[in-house]
């Protein structure tokens, strides 16, 4: 089953941005895809965005910008 942002959530109150709601959704449907184990998939979409929350600057999860890529000539 697919996950939506709109799910994340019922999963965790750290889902409080849109932008945590795609990354919940994003990480539980790669690990979904990736080992068939739902509660796996929740696990660490929770930790993803729990992560996210404490580290705001980090800039880890955030979208990918091209023009702010280091590696890109």
């Amino acid at each position: 089953m697919p996950w939506r942002p709109e799910d994340a959530p019922k999963h965790t109150h750290k889902a409080d941005t849109p932008h945590l709601c795609r990354l919940w959704s994003e990480v539980a449907n790669n690990v979904l895809a990736e080992t068939a184990d739902e509660g796996r998939a929740v696990r660490s979409a929770n930790a993803a965005v729990a992560r996210a929350k404490a580290h705001p600057k980090s800039g880890f999860f955030e979208p990918f910008d091209e023009e702010r890529d280091p590696f890109s000539r």
